[in-house]
């Protein structure tokens, strides 16, 4: 029986006083990829930096492959995930390729320095990620989408097992949100590797996913399949907004707009 990437168990995160998650629970099998929607202020980011142990849980808890999360020393866990944030504005001071060999560092020894290995793999990481063309320019010049491919190679060089990604085609353009869009497919499709993504696109960025999970008020209000998510009154009690749904002629694929009347 295969493990699950993660398993989550009555997660509760309490921050500055004020409780941002309530009693989540949910699980990601390995392979599989999973969507993390809601309103802003629904818990999003805090879950996905709490799967990273950025953020500690006060009650509740996390498995990982097996593992309770905080039994992985920080090299381990660097090893198993890597992160892709938002674009921002990306002020570091490196040239891309040796911002993506820097992802290494949890496969250095002490007092060691990056191998031929390394550097190899770093360089495969951007061309994967589509980015070797940009491999001397500093980060800071690139555009934002091109900055976000660049973190996605960076976290491949961890050649980790399971991507997580904080509204990874936020601020991006619409070419570049269809590109992310479709390497982050490849890359699960190609790789076996596990996806996990907050995003607010509830089309492009949810109907591509194997499972959903919403949250509202740092609850779980919803988790299940995307097909599951459009049934009639769903979203709406989700984002207390009504949507319609589009399909395009000839094709079978519905398009969800916020606003008017659910049909």
């Amino acid at each position: 029986m295969t493990l699950p990437a993660y398993a989550v168990e009555h997660l509760s995160v309490v921050l500055q006083g004020k409780e941002i998650l309530c009693e989540v629970s949910f699980s990601v099998e390995t392979g599989s990829s999973l969507a993390i929607i809601g309103p802003n202020g629904a818990g999003k980011s805090t879950l996905l930096k709490t799967l990273l142990r950025l953020t500690r849980p006060d009650r509740g808890g996390i498995q990982l492959f097996g593992k309770n999360l905080l039994w992985y020393n920080r090299s381990d866990l660097a090893r198993l995930t890597g992160y892709v944030p938002q674009a921002g504005e990306g002020n570091v001071p490196f040239p891309v390729e040796t911002f993506v060999l820097l992802s290494r560092y949890a496969y250095l020894r002490p007092f060691s320095h990056f191998s031929e290995t390394d550097r190899q793999i770093a360089r495969e990481a951007m061309a994967q990620a589509h980015v070797e063309a940009l491999s001397d320019r500093m980060l800071h010049t690139l555009s934002g989408g091109e900055r976000q491919k660049v973190y996605i190679a960076a976290a491949l060089a961890q050649q980790p097992r399971v991507m997580l990604f904080d509204e990874a085609t936020a601020f991006l353009d619409y070419r570049h949100q269809v590109e992310i869009g479709e390497l982050t497919e490849a890359l699960r499709r190609e790789t076996g590797m596990t996806l996990i993504a907050v995003t607010h696109d509830l089309n492009q960025g949810v109907l591509r996913y194997d499972r959903v999970l919403a949250l509202k008020n740092g609850r779980v209000a919803f988790s299940g399949t995307p097909e599951g998510l459009l049934e009639k009154g769903r979203l709406e009690s989700i984002y207390d907004t009504p949507f319609r749904f589009l399909k395009e002629p000839g094709a079978e694929t519905l398009f969800v707009v916020p606003g008017g009347h659910a049909s």
